[in-house]
């Protein structure tokens, strides 16, 4: 019998692992796009560190692997904005990055007073598409990123939540 993934609050422990799976995880994006400077691929530890310590940060794990995660945080406009989910290559496609997605949206609404959710993410990236819209997620715009990849812009309203991930 193998172990269960579990999702939890990301700790400052987290954050190298966070790191060095973020760094494997948007290879592929990378590749997508032609692009190897894409935020998540050159993002620094120190960054991602602070990410952890000040916004809403989950993990997935398997046993003590961080084999997820996903960052939020409510902006100007209270909206929250929800990023760089992840899960390792070797277990995409379990129901992990929506059981990710959906922990740090309750988190957002209840902890945060989130009221509506916002992500951006890239135009050819299909199957993150397809995630995001059968968990509730609507196509509000588009904007090119600093690394000149043309994002789509996707939200939904809190409480909001898809029967099925």
């Amino acid at each position: 019998m193998g172990m269960s993934v579990t999702i939890s609050v990301a700790t400052e422990q987290d954050a190298e692992q966070i790191f060095r799976l973020q760094y494997l995880c948007f290879q592929s994006e990378a590749a997508l796009y032609g692009n190897y400077r894409i935020d998540p691929l050159v993002q620094t530890l120190a960054s991602v560190r602070q990410e952890v310590a000040a916004d809403c940060v989950f993990v997935a794990r398997l046993g003590e692997e961080v084999v997820g995660s996903v960052r939020g945080k409510v902006t100007e406009d209270g909206a929250a904005a929800i990023g760089k989910l992840c899960v390792h290559p070797r277990l995409q496609g379990h129901g992990i990055g929506a059981r990710l997605l959906r922990a740090a949206e309750a988190a957002l609404e209840s902890e945060r007073g989130a009221t509506r959710f916002r992500l951006f993410t890239g135009h050819r990236s299909e199957g993150n598409l397809r995630l995001y819209r059968r968990v509730g997620y609507r196509t509000v715009g588009r904007a090119k990123g600093d690394d000149g990849v043309e994002m789509i812009i996707l939200e939904k309203q809190a409480g909001q939540y898809a029967a099925t991930a």
